[in-house]
């Protein structure tokens, strides 16, 4: 991508990520994936486990809000950064 973060058209570049969100009854994860055309969030999963099935879920339900055909999206993250930056 090249630090470009704006696509010409429709389901040519996502981005995703992953949120720790600290409840009373422990951590949960949020697994999202956002169109960089339309800004849409396309699809989303919530795990208490910070896994691959959680990102997986995510790409799948994005997938699936497109038709289920996504033959040539790019999809960037950060690749699981953890705070490393302390």
């Amino acid at each position: 991508m090249r630090r470009q973060f704006t696509a010409v058209a429709p389901d040519v570049l996502w981005c995703g990520d992953v949120t720790e969100i600290p409840t009373g009854e422990g951590k949960l994860y949020l697994a999202t994936v956002e169109d960089l055309f339309s800004r849409r969030m396309l699809g989303y999963a919530m795990s208490a486990h910070h896994d691959a099935a959680l990102t997986v879920a995510a790409l799948q339900m994005a997938a699936a809000t497109r038709g289920g055909t996504v033959d040539g999206v790019i999809f960037h993250s950060d690749r699981g950064s953890e705070g490393g930056f302390n």
